[in-house]
C-alpha cells in the first residue's frame, strides 16, 4: 500500500507564502503541486506562486483553464512566463466550467493550437471523470479523452490522466479497467480528498458532481457521524487491485494543502492506519 501512496501530486488552491513555505518541508523535493484555476486569480498571480513552488524545490504544474482565455496571444504570454519564471515543464489543460469567450472552447483546442511543446513544454495531464460530467455526455467524454490523447502524443508531448475526485473505489476500479481496457495506457492520476470535515466536503463534492458517491459513503459509516473523512478506503482499494497500469494518487486539498500533505506523506511512509474512513472530531 504504501508502495502506490509514494507516487502522489497535491492540488493547491491559492496557497500562501507561510504554506508554501510549511510545504517545503512537509514534501519531498520534486514532488508536484498543481495549481488550481480560480476565476478570481489573476494569471499574474499564477505565475507568482508556481514561481515560488519552484524556489523552494517543488515542482509546480498549472490548471490551463481553456474558456477562460481571451485569445491566443494572452495564453502564450502566460506559457512563456511559466516557462521562465517557475521553470514549469508540465500543464493541467482543462475546459473551465465556464462559458466559452474567447479562441478556446475546450481543452482540446488549447492542445491543438497553443503550440505547447514549441513553447517548451513536454507533458500535460487531461482531465478524467470516472462519476461523469454534468454537462457533457459519456460518449462525448470518451471521444474527448481519445482526441485529447492523439493530439498530445503527435505534438511529442507526454500525457497523463488526472481524474476528478471520488469516495466510491467501486466506480473508480470500474472505470480504469474500461480505459485500460480500450487500449489506453497512460499514467492516471487518481483524484481523492484528503482528510476534512463531512460539511466541507459536501459543499465541495456538490460543486464538483460527485456528491452521489460522498453520500453513499457517509450513510455506509453512519449518517449522523460528524467527522473527518479520508481517502483511506480508495487508497486500499487501488493499491490492493492488479493490472490497473501506471496509477498514483492526487490529493485534492479541501482541509487544507498543508494538512493534506502531512496526510500523504504519513501514507507514502506507511505510518498511517487507514482502519477507519472516517473519524470523530474527538478522536
Amino acid at each position: 500500500m504504501s508502495a502506490f501512496a509514494a507516487s502522489f501530486s497535491i492540488e493547491a488552491t491559492r496557497p500562501s507564502e507561510p504554506e508554501i513555505a510549511a510545504l517545503a518541508d512537509v514534501l519531498a523535493p520534486r514532488t508536484a503541486v498543481y495549481l488550481s484555476a480560480v476565476p478570481a486569480m489573476a494569471l499574474d498571480e499564477l505565475v507568482t506562486l508556481a514561481a515560488s513552488l519552484r524556489r523552494v524545490g517543488l515542482d509546480p504544474v498549472a490548471h490551463i483553464a481553456a474558456r477562460r482565455l481571451s485569445s491566443i496571444s494572452q495564453l502564450h504570454e502566460l506559457l512563456r512566463a511559466l516557462r521562465s519564471e517557475a521553470d514549469m515543464r508540465q500543464l493541467l489543460v482543462i475546459g473551465g466550467d465556464v462559458d466559452a469567450t474567447g479562441p478556446f472552447p475546450d481543452a482540446l483546442s488549447v492542445i491543438q493550437k497553443g503550440g505547447l511543446r514549441d513553447l517548451g513544454f513536454e507533458e500535460i495531464g487531461i482531465a478524467g471523470y470516472p462519476e461523469g460530467h454534468a454537462r457533457i455526455p459519456a460518449g462525448r467524454l470518451e471521444g474527448a479523452l481519445d482526441e485529447k490523447i492523439a493530439s498530445a502524443t503527435a505534438q511529442g508531448l507526454r500525457v497523463h490522466i488526472v481524474s476528478q475526485f471520488s469516495f466510491s473505489p467501486e466506480r473508480v476500479l470500474a472505470w480504469l479497467r474500461q480505459l485500460r481496457a480500450s487500449g489506453l495506457a497512460v499514467p492516471v492520476k487518481v483524484g481523492m480528498a484528503g482528510p476534512t470535515s463531512v460539511p466541507a466536503l459536501l459543499r465541495y463534492a456538490k460543486r464538483c458532481g460527485v456528491a452521489a458517491s460522498l453520500r453513499g459513503m457517509v450513510s455506509g459509516v453512519g449518517a449522523g457521524l460528524i467527522g473527518h473523512v479520508g481517502p483511506g478506503r480508495m487508497i486500499e482499494a487501488l493499491a490492493a487491485a492488479d493490472n490497473l497500469g501506471d496509477i498514483a494518487p492526487h490529493y485534492f486539498s479541501f482541509g487544507g494543502v498543508v494538512e493534506t500533505a502531512r496526510f500523504a506523506c504519513d501514507a507514502a511512509r506507511g505510518t498511517h492506519s487507514f482502519s477507519h474512513a472516517m473519524a470523530p472530531n474527538n478522536a
